[in-house]
């Protein structure tokens, strides 16, 4: 992983986000997360590390995840990897592609966490078992 922000927050509860980290759990291997954000940036700082948690609580696998290293340009841009083919403006910004295909979008300011939103628009692309 190339974030340190990513790295799971120790004290996150699992407990507390069962429902979510079903969801995320109960995506198929043809889902992808790819993040962006800097170890720089406060809202990363913030959001990132309970992200990390909910996808390791989840199971994620690490070559589901995709990270890319955002740095700010002196007028405020946000430069690196894929920042424009993905329109990225604001990080933290987590895209999640199924067979390619973008199916959910947080970006930075969403009011709830990063793992609780994605987990309520991706609810229907879980695997019936």
């Amino acid at each position: 992983m190339s974030l340190e922000t990513m790295d799971p927050n120790p004290v996150w509860t699992e407990e507390a986000y069962a429902e979510t980290v079903d969801v995320l759990a109960a995506l198929g291997d043809d889902v992808t997360f790819k993040v962006w954000g800097g170890d720089w940036c406060i809202d990363c700082r913030s959001q990132l590390p309970d992200f990390g948690a909910a996808l390791d609580a989840a199971g994620v696998p690490d070559h589901r995840i995709e990270e890319y290293a955002v740095e700010k340009d002196e007028d405020g841009t946000k430069v690196g990897p894929n920042v424009e083919a993905y329109d990225v403006e604001y990080i933290p910004t987590v895209v999640v592609e199924r067979n390619g295909e973008e199916v959910a979008r947080f970006v930075e300011e969403e009011p709830v966490p990063i793992a609780v939103y994605l987990a309520r628009e991706l609810g229907d692309l879980t695997e019936s078992v």
